[in-house]
């Protein structure tokens, strides 16, 4: 199992599937929520949007993922995860700029939503610890077999996740990438027609404590 599931991940998954699989859907791209939110209203002044990443250049490191078949709702939703959670923080501003390498796989309408969106400045404090080291991320996905999605249809399917990342830095640090669990909600226009997605929400796994300095151990006043 790659992130433990916990009764806390628990109770915000079954959440996260109550939310994708009816009304007011989360927005995936509030990164660092511990919770999906359905309240579109924002707690706190909008900020600058990010600028968008820069071409890929012939030392990129994203995932290139071929052959999929489009008729598994499965396959398909976890070689999207592993495109949307494929960063090269050398030519991304942000995690969006991974989002959008995996539109190809959108809805029209989600994919024309995704590409008119511009987050804001301030990709995360992970983000920042990755860029540090112009590091790229490489993800293992494994699919939420608890049985708590809906049964498919022919038209209609959903598809739960655990992403588990690893950060690899250009100066030969590695540390932890992105972990979330993520829930998929994918459409197709009749049996036997490509799946395509329709929405995503991401349950975000908090990234485990580095190591204290030796000089932690020491008291210190509030």
């Amino acid at each position: 199992m790659l992130l433990t599931r916990a009764a806390a991940v628990a109770v915000a998954s079954v959440t996260a599937l109550a939310a994708l699989t009816g009304c007011g859907l989360a927005d995936h791209r509030e990164a660092g929520a511990a919770a999906p939110s359905t309240s579109g209203t924002p707690s706190v002044s909008p900020k600058a949007p990010l600028p968008p990443g820069k071409p890929l250049g012939g030392d990129a490191h994203v995932p290139s993922v071929l052959g999929v078949d489009r008729t598994d709702a499965g396959e398909l939703a976890r070689a999207w995860a592993r495109v949307a959670y494929g960063f090269d923080t050398k030519y991304d501003s942000g995690p969006h700029d991974a989002l959008l390498r995996s539109a190809r796989w959108f809805t029209p309408k989600k994919a024309a939503a995704e590409r008119s969106y511009r987050p804001a400045a301030g990709a995360g404090d992970d983000w920042n610890a990755w860029a540090s080291h112009k590091a790229w991320t490489t993800v293992k996905v494994e699919a939420d077999e608890d049985g708590d999605a809906p049964t498919d249809t022919r038209t209609l399917a959903y598809r739960g996740l655990f992403v588990d990342g690893t950060a690899h830095g250009r100066d030969g640090w590695t540390g932890t990438g992105p972990r979330a669990n993520v829930f998929v909600k994918l459409v197709r226009s009749q049996d036997g027609k490509p799946w395509r997605i329709a929405d995503v929400i991401t349950v975000d796994a908090a990234t485990p404590p580095s190591p204290s300095p030796s000089s932690s151990s020491t008291d210190r006043p509030e």
